[in-house]
């Protein structure tokens, strides 16, 4: 018996400029599922700091910038790494246009 394990897309998530600061933004909401694809865009005017929990520096992107971590495409020992549910993406800089987005896809089993 096969088993197929369907991608789904989690609700975008966005954060506009006039809402990031010098201190952490919380970017949309918390994964809901397990996420074992993730892309996140900064669509502002300036390069911004980026954060898995709201307190230490994870990763930058420069205006324009993406990042695409897909953290399940090898297995370890018999399963894909996750980012954990509830895991909230936070943003911070100084931007004067523009939107940041965050994509989540999960996996669901039929």
């Amino acid at each position: 018996m096969a088993f197929f394990v369907d991608m789904h897309a989690d609700a975008l998530r966005t954060t506009a400029f006039g809402a990031i600061s010098g201190t952490y933004a919380p970017i949309g909401t918390p994964f809901n599922h397990p996420t074992r694809l993730m892309i996140a865009q900064n669509y502002t005017d300036v390069q911004l700091t980026f954060s898995f929990d709201g307190i230490v520096d994870h990763f930058v992107l420069p205006s324009g910038g993406q990042l695409i971590l897909d953290v399940s495409s090898d297995e370890f020992q018999g399963s894909g790494l996750v980012i954990s549910v509830n895991t909230q993406m936070s943003v911070k800089g100084s931007p004067t246009l523009g939107n940041v987005y965050i994509s989540a896809f999960y996996a669901r089993g039929s």
